[in-house]
């Protein structure tokens, strides 16, 4: 059985599991999941945890976490499948592993056509960040790990049709999870202005508008392929809202206004 093994503990978050427990479940701190219609996903931040911690956490506070959650990042390192899906086995984190959903894997890596790949995945921080908070709400949940690359936006639509099929021959719940942080390393004024254009798209359930926005406003948003697959997914899968749950960027706690970094959590009903 293949383990995949932490990349970024000790540096994005606490190495310690306790320590690591107590951050998450202050991040957590927000009150009860909503429960107002149904949940299909969320978008969250993956940054270090002190930067952008708090708005993963307002985000994952809104879920009641299913068995199983698919979780799409974009691949930072360059390295491995540009479809790259994590297929078997186990990731470990700081106080145990979480299990590979290998039946539900299967059948997105038919329908979606995937690529079974661990090189991409094996120093991508931006899904292990993810799943302390998946854990801390629903220490049972199994995983579906994919990692995605250089995708056009045909390919963006067939990936996510293709997950939203496999969802549905499941039949058990699923919970998507896609990791994007938004812009990079401009004053926070420009951020603002250029992620509420991707965000107003993410809003109206509009992955085709987001794809575009993102590339003809040249916004860093590091995550829009994995975003935008789970729009794809969403809409297929019959959401009618995607609810804005917090918004910040790095500036609000390093106080550097002028070099800033994006953070944004939503939730797709």
């Amino acid at each position: 059985m293949e383990i995949r093994k932490p990349a970024v503990a000790g540096r994005f978050y606490d190495a310690d599991p306790d320590k690591l427990k107590k951050t998450i479940l202050k991040y957590l701190d927000c009150g009860p999941a909503k429960s107002e219609g149904e949940l299909i996903g969320i978008l969250a931040p993956h940054a270090g945890y002190l930067y952008s911690g708090a708005i993963a956490g307002a985000a994952y506070a809104e879920v009641v976490v299913p068995r199983s959650a698919i979780v799409l990042c974009p691949n930072h390192t360059g390295m491995g499948a540009r479809r790259s899906l994590w297929a078997s086995g186990s990731w470990r984190l700081p106080g145990g592993e979480l299990k590979i959903d290998q039946e539900l894997a299967e059948r997105v890596r038919e329908a979606a056509r995937l690529d079974c790949d661990s090189l991409a995945h094996q120093h991508e921080h931006a899904l292990e960040v993810q799943l302390p908070f998946l854990r801390a709400r629903n220490p049972q949940v199994a995983i579906v790990p994919i990692c995605l690359s250089a995708l056009s936006a045909r390919d963006c639509v067939a990936l996510g049709e293709g997950i939203a099929r496999a969802i549905g021959e499941h039949r058990q719940e699923v919970l998507l999870v896609a990791s994007t942080d938004l812009s990079h390393y401009i004053s926070a004024a420009e951020a603002r202005h250029l992620d509420g254009l991707a965000l107003e798209r993410v809003q109206a359930l509009d992955p085709e508008g987001l794809y575009r926005t993102v590339r003809s406003e040249r916004i860093s948003m590091c995550g829009v392929l994995p975003a935008t697959v789970v729009l794809f997914a969403a809409r297929r899968l019959g959401a009618t809202s995607a609810r804005l749950i917090r918004y910040a960027t790095s500036g609000d706690v390093s106080r550097d206004f002028d070099q800033v970094v994006g953070y944004a959590g939503l939730a797709f009903r």
